[in-house]
């Protein structure tokens, strides 16, 4: 299954869509600011830059549906992420993953590889997502589930 047509906006307003990353291995997380699982953005910045160069994507969707944990603007975000951990992988607009407003991407990810019990509903900041070259998702990780959960099963894709 080849990734959906969906538009994507960055923090900077640029548009995109899902399908510019076309044949790259894609973790996309929904991230927060203000959330104990904050730290994450260390593991996940290292992570990219040791892998990025063999295709393979971080895509940081900003989300404030838990707990209030990304209150800031877009400026805010951009300049949080800089400062605190250095990220340079692509960081969108702050996005809904639950409710009437979720985002396209999200929907889809969610009917994709749904959670525990069959729930589609994101529980908290950090859930992450994997989708092979083929656009096909592989796995849903919990929030608190890192970097070296993900290695594992990123590896395999990148070398296939």
């Amino acid at each position: 299954m080849a990734l959906p047509d969906i538009a994507l906006t960055r923090l900077n307003g640029q548009t995109e869509n899902l399908r510019d990353y076309a044949g790259k291995v894609l973790l996309v997380v929904n991230v927060a600011s203000a959330c104990g699982f904050t730290p994450q953005y260390k593991e996940l910045q290292a992570l990219y830059e040791e892998v990025k160069d063999a295709g393979f994507e971080v895509l940081a969707f900003p989300c404030n549906q838990f707990g209030g944990q990304e209150p800031g603007s877009a400026d805010e975000i951009a300049q949080f992420c800089d400062s605190r951990f250095s990220v340079t992988f692509p960081l969108f607009a702050k996005t809904d993953v639950n409710g009437p407003h979720a985002h396209p991407l999200y929907q889809h990810l969610k009917s994709a590889a749904p959670g525990i019990l069959g729930t589609e509903a994101i529980k908290w900041n950090f859930t992450k997502f994997l989708i092979n070259r083929e656009g096909n998702v592989v796995e849903r990780y919990a929030p608190q589930q890192g970097a070296r959960d993900i290695r594992k099963d990123l590896m395999p894709l990148l070398a296939g």
